[in-house]
């Protein structure tokens, strides 16, 4: 049975209005630097959820070393940054710090044991985007972390 319980709120939320440049799968391919001349493939998706009340993120990599995941962004009207919710398939839940334009989307966790960050620049007609990311633990310097090229499949 699918509840109805404040049904009302399942409308578009207007600081996410930026993420229709990203809605839609893609199939991935890049590196690791702690993989070296190992390619990776995989899919990712993003959807509107609730609505659109928020936007859900699902990950995934053909190799059993690049863990499977989650993450929802969602906004506080009053507070600044998005944020996204991370979960994946080792039981690692973060929250990251997230900002999105007309041109890329980015998540940032600084902490002082492990900070990460990511950054996808999207090409203007919206059929690929490219990812880094970066990483630092124990207040090391940043470091390369999973790269990623998107190219989109479907909207």
């Amino acid at each position: 049975m699918v509840s109805l319980i404040g049904s009302e709120a399942l409308i578009p939320n207007p600081a996410l209005k930026p993420f229709e440049a990203v809605i839609g799968e893609w199939e991935t391919s890049g590196s690791h630097p702690y993989l070296p001349g190992r390619p990776l493939h995989g899919r990712s998706s993003f959807a509107w959820h609730e609505g659109g009340a928020f936007v859900i993120m699902h990950t995934e990599v053909d190799a059993p070393e690049i863990p499977s995941g989650v993450a929802v962004f969602g906004s506080d009207d009053e507070h600044g940054p998005l944020t996204m919710l991370y979960f994946d398939e080792r039981g690692v839940s973060r929250r990251y710090d997230a900002t999105i334009t007309d041109r890329l989307l980015s998540w940032e966790r600084l902490d002082p044991s492990f900070s990460q960050r990511v950054t996808l620049t999207f090409v203007p007609d919206g059929t690929r985007m490219t990812g880094r990311g970066e990483m630092s633990r124990d207040g090391a310097p940043w470091e390369g972390d999973l790269a990623l090229d998107y190219v989109r499949v479907t909207p």
